[in-house]
């Protein structure tokens, strides 16, 4: 299973409702989890058995929900950008580069707006939506969380 399956499973489990989610094919075990009133999630575990250790599942406690120093909700007309995972936000493919985007800049549904790092691997976010970045949410190379806004964005 790849994280583009996981991606829709998770887009699923969203659009659904579903609070938890999961899948056991032979050697490969998924479990997926989202918090009370869609808060923070649970990462995935999955265990893969041929000539690897089964890692026990520990109980984890959803986290408690960040203080008020969340960015105010968007205005009607704006919808946001949220984070696919949990993961590092860089703005640039590179240090050196300039960032995907910025505020005032136009995107449309496969504009690459920034990557999250997660395990070693790094995945490009396309906008998903087509309009004009008006917020920049979070700062480049801090991590973020799943369902984290990114960027508000005015539609077009």
């Amino acid at each position: 299973m790849d994280l583009k399956d996981i991606k829709a499973i998770i887009d699923l489990m969203k659009k659904n409702s579903v609070s938890e989610f999961e899948l056991e094919k032979q050697d490969f075990k998924i479990r997926l989890k989202r918090g009370i009133n869609g808060g923070v999630p649970v990462m995935p575990s999955y265990e893969e058995q041929p000539q690897m250790a089964a890692f026990p599942a520990a109980p984890v406690a959803p986290a408690p929900l960040p203080p008020p120093s969340v960015p105010p909700p968007p205005a009607t007309n704006e919808t946001e950008i949220k984070s696919p995972m949990i993961g590092t936000f860089y703005r640039a493919p590179s240090p050196e580069s300039a960032p995907y985007v910025e505020v005032g800049s136009e995107v449309n549904p496969e504009t690459v707006v920034c990557i999250i790092e997660a395990m070693k691997v790094m995945n490009e976010i396309k906008a998903e939506a087509k309009g004009v970045i008006t917020q920049v949410l979070v700062e480049n190379a801090k991590p973020v969380e799943f369902g984290q806004p990114l960027f508000r964005i005015r539609p077009a």
